[in-house]
């Protein structure tokens, strides 16, 4: 299992960033908490360019999918067609209940952003849990 897990938060609300830190605090791992405010400023940190240059490939991202500059339809695109960052786990954070955007990003793991705090908390607690404790990931770091 792993004990320094870096999650990299793909998010432009910032209301929403202070919830997901708050909540990662009641996780039962060592998390590094990495956030960017929109998809191209993900990619940079992806790509590692500009001041991401030492930036570590994350273990898990939570990305947005309404977000100004580039949205995360179009980091999804990016990330699948890039060998180097295509199989890092995504997990979709959104309020959009659109069904074609369900459908696009049926692939990737897409979880509805709760209203209520309590769900929300509940939710991002068990995101890690699962993905570092339940689903079996290669061994071997992704990325560059």
């Amino acid at each position: 299992m792993a004990t320094d897990i870096e999650i990299l938060l793909v998010e432009d609300d910032l209301g929403d960033v202070e919830l997901m830190k708050e909540s990662l605090k009641f996780s039962k791992l060592y998390i590094k908490f990495v956030h960017v405010r929109d998809g191209q400023e993900c990619m940079e940190y992806l790509r590692r360019t500009g001041k991401y240059e030492q930036a570590k490939v994350p273990d898990l991202i939570l990305l947005d999918l309404n977000m100004p500059r580039k949205d995360g339809r179009q980091v999804l695109s990016e990330m699948k067609e890039d060998k180097f960052l295509k199989d890092i786990p995504v997990v979709i954070l959104t309020g959009a209940h659109d069904a074609a955007d369900i459908t696009k990003i049926y692939r990737h793991h897409f979880v509805s952003k709760p209203i209520d705090f309590y769900q929300f908390n509940e939710i991002v607690t068990e995101i890690p849990q699962f993905w570092f404790t339940i689903v079996k990931l290669p061994d071997e770091k992704k990325g560059v």
